[in-house]
Parts: structure tokens; sequence; C-alpha cells
């Protein structure tokens, strides 16, 4: 009985101490994000989950477990780069937000015809066809695509245009196409020191920079609202829960993000 019993809470034991391994690891490395919008496809779809690597750029306000950590700078870390895809605080509501980095701080930034202009110049775009999903609603919250095409019925197939956007770096990511929108024609942003500029991959169904945050925008986003970045999508449903297995998308599972 005694042997039992010494079994029983060798194992209580062990599964105690996985489970305060993993709670360090949370905190001090890496945090669970799920992809709730589709404010960032066709990069990121509605039930990605992934893992956002907190020490890519050292820790700030929001991602520091430290008590002592300051209020703004980094205590180690890379400088954020113009194309990562970043989870960041957002500075009016306090929620968890995905966007790309676009805008480093000093550079100009303007919407024109749909085409982005950095510092001026044109950032290349090529047609890269067409990116295709059903009309229905998608994840836990039901949202229901935009789609180039409506109206279309549900269960038809919702198109974006799609195309190749490279950004002065090297970086290529796809960015998609819905409509003309306001969105699509701005003013010349610039980014003040310590600040960058996020937008979403799909372009006219995103509340990024290009918007002030009392319109429910992100605005000029200051450096300590970074989380950290996004790297790698571990898991991905298409369902409105993850155990509806017939839902999972096994081709997205450790997928790089890029």
């Amino acid at each position: 009985m005694a042997a039992k019993q010494d079994g029983i809470v060798e194992t209580v034991k062990t599964i105690v101490y996985a489970l305060l391994i993993a709670g360090v690891f949370r905190t001090l490395f890496y945090q669970p994000f799920w992809i709730p919008s589709g404010s960032m496809k066709d990069t990121l779809l509605i039930g990605d989950f992934l893992f956002v690597n907190k020490m890519a750029y050292g820790y700030s306000r929001y991602s520091c477990p430290f008590a002592a950590c300051p209020i703004t700078g980094r205590l180690f870390g890379s400088e954020p780069e113009r194309g990562d895809v970043v989870v960041f605080r957002h500075p009016g509501t306090g929620a968890d937000f995905i966007k790309r980095l676009i805008g480093l701080p000093g550079d100009t930034l303007q919407m024109k015809a749909g085409q982005l202009w950095l510092n001026g110049e044109p950032v290349p775009q090529e047609a890269a066809g067409t990116f295709e999903e059903i009309k229905a609603p998608q994840g836990s919250q039901g949202n229901m695509p935009r789609c180039a095409n409506d109206p279309v019925g549900i269960g038809g197939t919702c198109v974006k245009e799609r195309f190749i956007e490279t950004l002065p770096n090297g970086v290529r990511h796809d960015v998609l196409n819905i409509a003309n929108v306001p969105a699509d024609d701005t003013p010349i942003y610039t980014v003040p020191a310590g600040h960058y500029f996020f937008m979403g991959d799909n372009r006219d169904n995103s509340q990024d920079s290009r918007f002030a945050v009392n319109s429910g925008g992100v605005g000029m986003l200051p450096a300590e609202y970074l989380i950290g970045r996004a790297d790698r999508i571990m898991f991905s449903s298409a369902g409105r829960s993850l155990f509806f297995f017939w839902t999972w998308r096994s081709d997205r599972f450790f997928t790089a993000v890029e």
C-alpha cells in the first residue's frame, strides 16, 4: 500500500512540476495566441494557433514578467524589422493585436490607389492570382468573410485578389484586395521616434496604423506596447472549436510565419 501511495505522490509531483515549468516557459519566453479575425489573411487564417516569441525584441512594458522591467526600452533582444509579424497591446483597449510591421521610426508612408508608398517610393507589387475561401461563418466568433465577388451566398466561393508585396529589405509577403475603400488613399504618415507603423495583410479588412486609436485603429504604436514576434503556426482549425478534428488544417501545422 505504501509503495502505491508513494507512486501516486510521485505522479502528482511530476504533474505539478511539469505545469510549473510550462508556466515559467510561457511567462518568460513564449505566449500562445489564437487568430480571431481575418485582418492578416492569407498569411494567417482565423483559427491559427501560434506562439509569440517574447524574447525577439527583448522585454518591454507589456511582455516583461518582472516588476523591475523598464516602462520603455528593452532588457535585451534585437530591433524590430520591417516585415515582422508582431503581437502587441492595443493602446486604447488593451486587447492583443497582430499585424505586420511596415514602418520604422522616421519613415514616411502613404497609400495611393491601394498601393503602399514608403519614403517617397512605391513598394513593388506583383499579381499572384486570387485567394479563395468558402463564404461561411469562421472561428468561434462566427465572422463572415468579405469577398471581392460579393454578393456570394453561404457555401459559395469567396474570392479576393492577391498580390505579392516586396518590402525594401527584401521581405516578400501576400496582400489581399477586396474593393476600393477610403483607406486605399491616405495622407502621408510620418512615424515618430520610438514608434512603429503596422498594417494587416488583408488590407481592406484591417483596422491598423492608418486609423487613429480613437476611431478603432492602432495609430502610431509606441515601442513599449510590443509583446513579441510571431514565428511559427503550431496548429490550425477552421471550425468553431479545436475539438472539431474534421476541421483541422494539418497542412498549416508547424509552418513558418512569413
